[in-house]
């Protein structure tokens, strides 16, 4: 019977290809978004800041031109499918994405372009009642939570974005929406059809 062979850690330093390799190899099996914080983790040695944001352009560097993509987003790295393939990959869900009535578009806007926001100010910009369905549904998605109360009789719930929805946008930061003005054009052209 042959024995296994034992794996020992490495005592000196890993080379930079190494290092990139070990990155490339956790964003590629990690579901989620990779803070610098998390991949600094993967290495016994303390690994410069400078030295890791170098080798994560390399790797995306090196990705660019495939179907898969290196990105930063709000919550840290990951890898991601392209946009042009999305319509080849939609061919295998047998789900459709989910659609959300302009309520709710109109509802997750506000929060995002004015947060944090009361229902009540959002009642005030869209001038109807907000359903509790709808801020339920944003909650369930994670795109919403309650970030604090404001402090006027009845200490009503403040609601701001989360950063799960800037993920699921592409987004690192909020100043990377889209202008207001544009939002609307969209929104006016869906209407049109």
């Amino acid at each position: 019977m042959s024995e296994l062979p034992e794996t020992t850690q490495p005592t000196s330093s890993p080379s930079p290809a190494d290092i990139k390799r070990v990155l490339e190899a956790a964003l590629l099996a990690s579901q989620d978004a990779l803070g610098t914080a998390d991949l600094r983790k993967l290495f016994e040695q303390d690994l410069d800041h400078a030295l890791l944001r170098r080798l994560l352009d390399e790797l995306r560097e090196e990705w660019s031109g495939r179907g898969i993509e290196l990105v930063q987003v709000a919550s840290g790295w990951r890898f991601r499918t392209t946009a042009d393939m999305q319509p080849y990959l939609d061919r295998m869900r047998n789900e459709k994405p989910a659609k959300y009535s302009r309520a709710v578009l109109e509802t997750l806007a506000i929060i995002a372009y004015r947060q944090p926001v009361t229902r009540g100010d959002i009642e005030d910009i869209r001038g109807v009642a907000v359903s509790p369905g709808i801020i339920k549904a944003l909650e369930g998605r994670g795109w919403i939570d309650s970030v604090g109360y404001r402090e006027v009789p009845g200490r009503p719930a403040l609601y701001a974005t989360t950063r799960r929805f800037l993920d699921d946008l592409g987004l690192r930061t909020l100043a990377e929406l889209p202008p207001l003005a544009e939002l609307q054009k969209v929104m006016e052209f869906n209407d049109a059809r």
